[in-house]
Formats: C-alpha cells, sequence, structure tokens
C-alpha cells in the first residue's frame, strides 16, 4: 500500500508539474516581450526543424504503407457483402480522424520526445539548468517554450501530410484493384469528406502536441543518477507519451462521437 501510494502522490505531483510547465511556457509566449525577455524565433524554428522536416522521410513512409494496407483489407472485409466500391468511405474517415494524426502523435513522441528528454535530463545532470538560472534566464522561457511551439506548429501539419499521403498510397491500390482511376477516386474522396473530419484529426494532433512535450520535459526534469538516470527517464517518457496519446485518442473519439 506504501508503493501504491507514494506512486499515486508521484503522479499527482508530475501532473501539477505539467500543468504548471503549461502556463508559465503559455505566459512566457505571450508576454514574456513586456519583460524584454521574448521566446527566441530561431529556437523555434530549431524546434519546428527537429520536429517536423526531419521527420518527413518516416511519416511518408508509413503514411503511404497505412494507407495501402487500410485500403487491402478494407476491400477483403468489403467483398464479402459485395461492397467494395464503398472501400473509398472507410479509409477517407479512418486515416483523416484517426490513423494520420496517431500515427504521426506516436512517431514524433518517440523520435522528438524521447530526444526532448534526454536533452534536459542531461542539462540538469550537467547542471547547465541552473547555470541558466543564474545568469537571468528563465529555463522555462528558454528550453520549454520553443519546444510547445514547435511541435504545436509542425505536428499538425506533418498530419496533413500524413493525411494527403495514406490517401494517395490507399488511391494507388484501389485504382489497381478496382479498376478506379485516381481522379474518379479524388473526386470521390471530394464528395465524401467534410471539413469537419480534417479538422477532427488536426484538433487531436494539437492536442498531442503538448502532452508530448509535457511528457517529456516533466520526465527530463525528473533526471537522477548520471547517465543511467537519463536512458531511465528517456524510456519512460517515450512510454509515457504514446499511453497518452493513445487514451487521449480514445477519449477523444468517445465524446466527439457522442455530440
Amino acid at each position: 500500500m506504501d508503493k501504491v501510494g507514494r506512486a499515486t502522490a508521484e503522479g499527482v505531483a508530475e501532473v501539477g508539474l505539467a500543468g504548471t510547465l503549461l502556463f508559465q511556457a503559455l505566459g512566457w509566449t505571450l508576454w514574456g516581450w513586456r519583460r524584454r525577455q521574448p521566446v527566441r524565433l530561431s529556437a523555434v524554428f530549431v524546434q519546428g526543424m527537429e520536429v517536423g522536416i526531419k521527420a518527413l522521410p518516416i511519416v511518408t513512409i508509413l503514411s503511404v504503407t497505412i494507407g495501402a494496407m487500410l485500403a487491402i483489407q478494407g476491400i477483403y472485409s468489403l467483398s464479402a457483402f459485395g461492397a467494395e466500391s464503398q472501400v473509398t468511405l472507410g479509409v477517407a474517415l479512418s486515416v483523416t480522424r484517426e490513423f494520420a494524426p496517431l500515427i504521426t502523435g506516436i512517431l514524433v513522441a518517440g523520435r522528438s520526445g524521447s530526444a526532448l528528454a534526454a536533452r534536459l535530463g542531461t542539462m540538469k545532470i550537467n547542471q547547465e539548468i541552473d547555470a541558466l538560472v543564474v545568469m537571468g534566464i528563465n529555463p522555462v522561457r528558454f528550453l520549454v517554450a520553443p519546444a510547445l511551439l514547435g511541435t504545436l506548429v509542425m505536428l499538425p501539419a506533418l498530419t496533413i501530410w500524413a493525411d494527403f499521403i495514406a490517401l494517395l498510397g490507399a488511391g494507388m491500390y484501389v485504382s489497381v484493384e478496382l479498376g478506379m482511376s485516381l481522379s474518379a477516386y479524388t473526386d470521390e474522396l471530394i464528395s465524401l469528406l467534410k471539413v469537419n473530419d480534417v479538422l477532427h484529426g488536426l484538433g487531436k494532433s494539437a492536442l498531442f502536441a503538448v502532452l508530448i512535450v509535457l511528457v517529456g520535459v516533466v520526465n527530463g526534469a525528473s533526471v537522477t543518477g548520471g547517465a543511467e538516470g537519463v536512458g531511465r527517464m528517456t524510456t519512460r517518457s517515450v512510454v509515457h507519451a504514446i499511453s497518452a496519446i493513445v487514451i487521449t485518442d480514445m477519449i477523444f473519439a468517445f465524446v466527439l462521437t457522442r455530440s
């Protein structure tokens, strides 16, 4: 029972720390210029490059694979009812509302969230964060706010790219299997998809971006015990971020499908 109590208290403390960091990061972003300490735009661009541009190859490969896989499984399942032509609807909604934001979020959590946790953990061990405080530089403004802004911009952008690539991959398979031209497939997509379907996925991706950054920062700030502690917290960051993304996705889908 003692272990359960301590684990619960630590979890509540981490959630409180995450909330505090979020409000502080937003505060520095909006009003830092009044203190003559604005969030550096160059740092935001660096984070955006790391999170978004450098992740394009792996996002592209997985998106086209997932799109083709959904088309394969959709045609196979619908063939039992003679409704193979309806595969476009299933693929379109699955990609834009679920798979594109979910897979992109998991990729960024494993790639960039872990890197953020490792970087902050190493800085804490080397007392670089304490050095920033001594120099009068707020660590939240200098480290957390740029990562949050860069991820908030690039994760929805990656989701839009994943939507396009996954639907293209599905269309290529559908055109071969069902003899439908890509132009006809595109016309059907446009008629079936609604703006709300795309916004549904983008809303999720923005929420996932916040979760990834906060989980990475909290775990990085909790590092103890040298290099071994950095590795342990980096792994913990990936596990927690992916778990938070999947659970949030389930809650998001449940709430919005009931409205």
